[in-house]
């Protein structure tokens, strides 16, 4: 009976370090697929940093210079055909939001996009805040908190020219739905 109980005991004990194991694998998994996630960065500045004023508006006294903030990511799913930026501001127009770009259609091989630098060939510029394409830098109104700038990258299952021309920000949202492989954000503030 102690042989046959010990040995009982022994597979017992072996279930358990498999299951361990086991376990340990998993989350060894988890941890490199956190790792292999799509994600966007915006080199030389963290999440929640501050933009230099060289980011924001030039016009109506913003104290800017327009110059696009860099951006890279990586990870993106194998399946992407196209990615797709947005920067909006939910804090600006009191609350209701300003959009400041919206690129799309931007080639999948692209994995980043230069500070100040043109879109890359075959990308489609979306409207901004103006009514017209391209960057348009922040420029909250004097004495406010710092404004929120919400900067979203998608990988997207659509060819680069599947979109049309000048759509803005809700209707680039609309056109994405059910396509969106991955998507990864960060925030960056700015102040006058």
């Amino acid at each position: 009976m102690k042989n046959d109980s010990s040995m009982c005991r022994a597979k017992r004990l072996l279930r358990v370090a498999a299951i361990g194991a086991g376990c340990f694998l998993s989350v060894t998994a988890i941890a490199a697929s956190a790792d292999e996630r799509f994600t966007l960065t915006s080199p030389g500045l963290a999440d929640n940093g501050t933009l230099d004023s060289r980011h924001a508006a030039s016009a109506q006294d913003c104290g800017g210079k327009n110059v696009s903030l860099p951006l890279a990511w990586s990870n993106a799913p194998a399946e992407t055909k196209s990615f797709a930026v947005t920067i909006y501001d939910p804090d600006g127009a009191r609350g209701l939001g300003i959009v400041h770009w919206v690129l799309y259609g931007v080639p999948a091989a692209t994995t980043a996009l230069g500070e100040g630098g043109p879109p890359p060939a075959g990308s489609i510029g979306g409207i901004n805040r103006t009514g017209k394409d391209g960057y348009y830098g922040p420029c909250p109104p004097h004495g406010d908190a710092p404004h929120h700038y919400v900067v979203q990258a998608y990988a997207l299952d659509l060819a680069a020219n599947a979109l049309p021309a000048a759509l803005d920000r809700d209707g680039l949202i609309t056109a994405m739905k059910g396509h969106v492989l991955a998507a990864s954000s960060m925030v960056v503030r700015y102040a006058r």
